[in-house]
């Protein structure tokens, strides 16, 4: 019985074979299918930016916008690169369908953070807090920069410090933001100087004044600033603010055309006041005390730390 049995078990082995051949075969074309069309789909995706991305950008007034424009058909391309490829795995229109529902929902469950990070993208899209380009200043954590790029799911900021602060929009739109340049680059400051009150009052004032305008960034004068129905003047003013225990406290308002100036262009306007009130009949209040003792004051004990005696005077 083992002669007849031998070329059936030849004959099962080369039909198992053909049929594991024909499976490799068609897998292998499937893969080469999938990466002409994945490859077309990117070459698609390259030309539509080349042609499309400078128009869609001059259209919209906001760079986020103009990239996610951008993003979402670059996105489309891909997506239907994908189900491109499930047809030709043979899967239909329906089945994919079940199955993107299908792992929607998980993905809903187990991405909720994710996904409530890309609704605040929305909102922020939306809001319009702040933009590309703007600086801005996280006001919890006090860190400053220019946002770098908003996506639906984060805000990227490039800091004064040279480093990048990645902030999910979901935190994002729970925190106090500051935008410097929303609508004007030009920043209203603020700087409080006490000076006593044997000095000369009014020729303080000037000195402040005169010593802000001679900042370099630092609006010297011009038409008065309009913020809202309130008008500030544009150049550098002193008020007397209050007349405290140790000396008068004058305020100087003061423009600086720059955001990012700010710390050096007030380090700078305090070094110039010192320097001309130092020159002038113009002293700096600070707190001190003056202790008077008398005949009623009672004894005080004095040591010599030098001597060997110790009395009372």
């Amino acid at each position: 019985m083992s002669g007849p049995a031998h070329p059936l078990i030849v004959s099962a082995i080369q039909e198992r074979i053909t049929a594991v051949s024909e499976t490799v075969i068609s897998a292998l074309w499937g893969l080469l299918l999938a990466a002409i069309v994945f490859a077309l789909a990117y070459v698609l995706a390259q030309l539509f930016v080349r042609l499309f991305g400078r128009r869609i950008s001059q259209r919209f007034d906001r760079p986020s916008l103009a990239r996610m424009t951008i993003r979402g058909a670059t996105a489309s391309i891909y997506l239907i690169a994908l189900f491109s490829v499930l047809r030709i795995y043979g899967f239909r229109l329906s089945q994919i369908a079940l199955t993107v529902t299908v792992l929607t929902a998980v993905i809903g469950v187990i991405l909720a953070p994710i996904v409530g990070s890309f609704i605040s993208g929305v909102f922020l899209l939306a809001d319009q807090p702040y933009e590309i380009g703007d600086m801005i200043e996280i006001a919890d954590t006090g860190q400053r920069g220019f946002v770098e790029d908003i996506t639906l799911r984060y805000t990227k900021v490039f800091t004064l410090d040279n480093t990048f602060v990645v902030v999910p929009n979901g935190t994002m739109r729970d925190r106090d933001v500051i935008n410097y340049s929303a609508e004007d680059t030009r920043t209203r400051q603020s700087l409080e100087v006490v000076v006593t009150y044997e000095g000369n009052l009014a020729q303080a004032r000037r000195l402040i004044e005169s010593a802000a305008r001679s900042v370099d960034g630092v609006l010297k004068g011009g038409p008065n600033i309009r913020i809202g129905p309130a008008r500030y003047p544009a150049s550098p003013t002193c008020y007397i603010a209050e007349y405290g225990d140790h000396g008068v406290s004058l305020t100087l308002r003061y423009w600086v055309e720059e955001p990012y100036k700010l710390p050096a262009v007030r380090s700078e306007i305090q070094t110039e006041i010192w320097d001309r009130l130092e020159d002038a009949d113009v002293e700096i209040a600070y707190p001190h005390s003056h202790v008077v003792f008398d005949e009623t004051s009672g004894e005080l004990p004095v040591s010599m730390r030098d001597g060997e005696a110790t009395g009372r005077q």
